[in-house]
């Protein structure tokens, strides 16, 4: 990509559900590739390992997994961030719509789609503590709860995109819980959606990025 724009503040708060989006997707390919990063990221040439570093990251059964090579490279993934110990009511409700798009989904999670849930808060959500937590709820293989080291996650989330344009904003952790990224890295098709868009919807952004009937 060619060039840098400055991402509106108005198009942010779209993004992060708190303008009206009408039920549409919002593709962020073009301006996750350009947003303004810290000078100790290289900028972005696209969708692949150069844009996604091979972080070491823990699954919630303590599996070492990578974040390229493992979780993202030659899949479609639906991303999304979270807290375990969330007390807004807000992730709860999330949760819930994403495990009717799970179900939904019913065999091609885990095998064609690939869903991941990535802790806001490390220090805290440790590999028990996410897996404890993703037993107490009906959920599929397929669905992965990752955590890590604080600033491993925090560049992350920085190459996800899933930011605040302004920074007291963006250390406010409900911020960043109501949009997931729906991805297929092979084919760098990225949109990002609010979280509690119906199952339904969220189910036909999945099968645009995974090309599916197109």
């Amino acid at each position: 990509m060619e060039g840098r724009v400055k991402t509106s503040r108005r198009h942010w708060l779209a993004l992060l559900g708190l303008l009206p989006v009408a039920a549409a997707s919002i593709p962020v390919f073009e301006s996750m590739g350009r947003r303004r990063r810290p000078g100790s990221q290289r900028p972005a040439q696209g969708f692949h390992r150069d844009y996604f570093p091979d972080l070491v990251l823990k699954t919630q059964d303590d599996e070492a997994v990578r974040l390229y090579s493992d979780l993202l490279k030659g899949k479609t993934v639906l991303v999304h961030f979270f807290h375990a110990d969330s007390h807004d009511g807000l992730f709860p409700a999330i949760t819930e719509n994403l495990l009717q798009l799970q179900r939904l989904l019913g065999e091609r999670c885990g095998r064609d789609v690939f869903m991941y849930s990535f802790t806001l808060a490390p220090r805290a959500d440790t590999p028990e503590r996410l897996k404890k937590y993703r037993a107490s709820r009906p959920i599929a293989p397929g669905w992965t709860f990752l955590t890590g080291s604080a600033p491993d996650l925090e560049l992350c989330r920085a190459r996800f995109g899933i930011v605040d344009p302004d920074p007291a904003g963006d250390r406010v952790p409900a911020q960043h819980t109501n949009l997931v990224l729906l991805g297929n890295e092979p084919h760098e098709r990225w949109l990002a959606t609010p979280a509690l868009s119906s199952p339904e919807f969220l189910l036909e952004q999945v099968d645009r990025v995974a090309g599916v009937n197109t």
